[in-house]
Formats: C-alpha cells, sequence, structure tokens
C-alpha cells in the first residue's frame, strides 16, 4: 500500500514537472546584460531578445546591471532561480580569464549553465587614424621612449584583450599607463576624444567606416577581415590570444527541456538574414554553439587561461 502511495506521488511530481518544461516560457524572460547599454554586447543582447521574444511568444525584459568588469551582473544571474526565466549575456573575459587574475563572486565551473554561444568577436588594438600611430611597431617604440606616457584601455579590466595586450608590452619591456575602462562605447569616445591614446575593444564599427579609427593589430587568433594587412600578436610572437566569444548563460542547474528549447531558438536566430545582416553591421561574425559544445568550449577555455596566466605572471 506505502509503495503504491510512494510510486503515485512520484509519478505525479515528474507529470508536474513535464508539464512545466511543456509550458516553458509562460511568462516574462528577464535577460540581464552586464555591461553598459551602446556596446556590441548591449547590441546583440537587445536583438537576441527581440527575435526569441518572437520565436517562444513571451515578453524579454532587457536589464544593464553594469560594473565590477561584468562580475556584478553576471552574478546576479548566478543567484537566481535555475527555472530559465533569468539569463544573462555572458563574453569570454569575466568567464574564463578574469576569475584566474582578481577573485569573483561566483565560480564560473560551478554556479553557470553556458546555455549558447551565437558569435565570435575579433578585438583589435585601435588608434586614432588622426593620432601618432600607424602600427604596432610605432606603439611600442613610442612606449618605449617615454615610459608611462602612452595611455591605453580596454572594454574589460583584467579580460583577455586586456591581458594580451599587457603580455605585448611585458615582453617588450615597455611601460605604459592603463585607464580601467566602463565598457567598449566608451572607451571608444575616450579614444576619439584624446583621453586615450590605444583601445583594444570590439565596438569599433561605425568608427572604422567613418575613418575615426585604424586597427593596428589583433589579439584574438586570426587576422581581422576589416584590416587584413594588421598583424595577430601571435604572429609577432606576443604570448596569448584567445577567441572572443558572446554567448547566454543561466543560473546553475537549468532544466534540460529549458536548455532544448534555447538550443532551438538561438539556431533559429544565428541562421536568420537580420542576424547575418546585424554581423556585417558590427563587424564581426556569428558562431553558433549548442549547450553542450559551448559548456564543453567554456571549460577548455578555461583551463588554458589558468595555466597561461600562471606561465605569464598574470594570475592572482
Amino acid at each position: 500500500m506505502i509503495d503504491r502511495i510512494v510510486k503515485s506521488a512520484l509519478a505525479l511530481v515528474l507529470t508536474a514537472g513535464a508539464a512545466v518544461a511543456q509550458d516553458y516560457p509562460s511568462e516574462p524572460i528577464t535577460l540581464i546584460v552586464p555591461y553598459s547599454p551602446g556596446g556590441n554586447g548591449d547590441i546583440t543582447s537587445r536583438f537576441v531578445a527581440d527575435q526569441a521574444s518572437d520565436i517562444l511568444g513571451v515578453k524579454f525584459i532587457v536589464e544593464n546591471r553594469a560594473g565590477g568588469g561584468a562580475f556584478i551582473g553576471i552574478n546576479s544571474c548566478a543567484n537566481a532561480d535555475p527555472d530559465g526565466y533569468t539569463i544573462c549575456f555572458i563574453s569570454t573575459s569575466p568567464i574564463t580569464v578574469r576569475p584566474h587574475v582578481i577573485d569573483a563572486p561566483y565560480d564560473p565551473m560551478k554556479d553557470l549553465t553556458y546555455v549558447g554561444q551565437f558569435l565570435l568577436s575579433k578585438q583589435p588594438i585601435i588608434a586614432r587614424s588622426d593620432g601618432k600611430f600607424t602600427s604596432l611597431d610605432d606603439v611600442i617604440a613610442y612606449a618605449k621612449e617615454k615610459p608611462g606616457q602612452l595611455r591605453w584601455s580596454a572594454a574589460v579590466p583584467r579580460g583577455g584583450p586586456h591581458l594580451a595586450t599587457e603580455a605585448m608590452f611585458r615582453a617588450e619591456g615597455a611601460v605604459t599607463t592603463f585607464l580601467p575602462s566602463k565598457g567598449g562605447a566608451v572607451e571608444l569616445a575616450n579614444l576619439l576624444s584624446g583621453t586615450i591614446d590605444l583601445a583594444v575593444i570590439s565596438d569599433y564599427g561605425p568608427a572604422l567606416d567613418n575613418g575615426e579609427i585604424v586597427i593596428l593589430g589583433e589579439t584574438s587568433p586570426g587576422r581581422n577581415p576589416q584590416a587584413p594587412d594588421a598583424p595577430t600578436l601571435s604572429e609577432l610572437g606576443y604570448p596569448l590570444e584567445l577567441a572572443s566569444f558572446f554567448g547566454l548563460a543561466a543560473p546553475d542547474g537549468l532544466p534540460d527541456d529549458v536548455i532544448a528549447v534555447w538550443d532551438d531558438t538561438l539556431k533559429q536566430i544565428t541562421e536568420s538574414e537580420e542576424f547575418t545582416t546585424l554581423m556585417e553591421r558590427i563587424k564581426t561574425k556569428g558562431a553558433y554553439l549548442s549547450s553542450a559544445d559551448f559548456t564543453a568550449q567554456v571549460r577548455a577555455d578555461y583551463e588554458a587561461m589558468g595555466k597561461a596566466t600562471q606561465k605569464f605572471g598574470l594570475a592572482k
């Protein structure tokens, strides 16, 4: 009798769980963007939210929770309920890089579900087209000749592009002044106003089209198609470079059925003509990965970056 009661109760629980999963989503979804408005992370997140809203038939609420180099927004996502109604935009630096060099409020290997990747971003070193630099050789020569006078910034302090560029300067014995950032859009404005001499950001498309900036080099693998003559840091023999992804994450424990919904949704979005048009506008390319493939890639990148930061004396 007791066994039958237990089995009946278990069946009810499983049936209720299946019904909830089949009903997902049935209410508004919050998408947290851990950066300020205006940058490529914000632009692409809002595009994904708009497209997903049409596909899934629910409203998306996009919230910018900037600060701490994306730590604040991602931590709020990690501490939400794992029900699929709170997700967040993520990029490489606060997931696979910065936790190795600065204490993070979350464990990227334990506290998050990796929902999917939707693009790989180029992260060039750029300067004003009317400025003093036309190549990385010019930059290094200036930094050596005038220690501390070269002012530069990166979209995410102690992120991958920042560390790759810092490793370049260290390899050359060049002393520079790094100014902390509040995001790519802010850093582009600082560059164009003359507050800084160099920026390492992905938010450069319109400025490149307008002839306001020049790409000197690329911190991620492979030359930048917008500047095929500009070398990568690895081509020049410098020690660090890594791919920069844009993707979505959720709290750890996201149900498999919810993950399946997002696998299908992100795939539809990245295959759309509208997405291709957006990628052309922001000078990057789509690169879809399912949750399973994205998780495997994130874990591999995290481990590799841990070894690299130890090797080059950049770890915390």
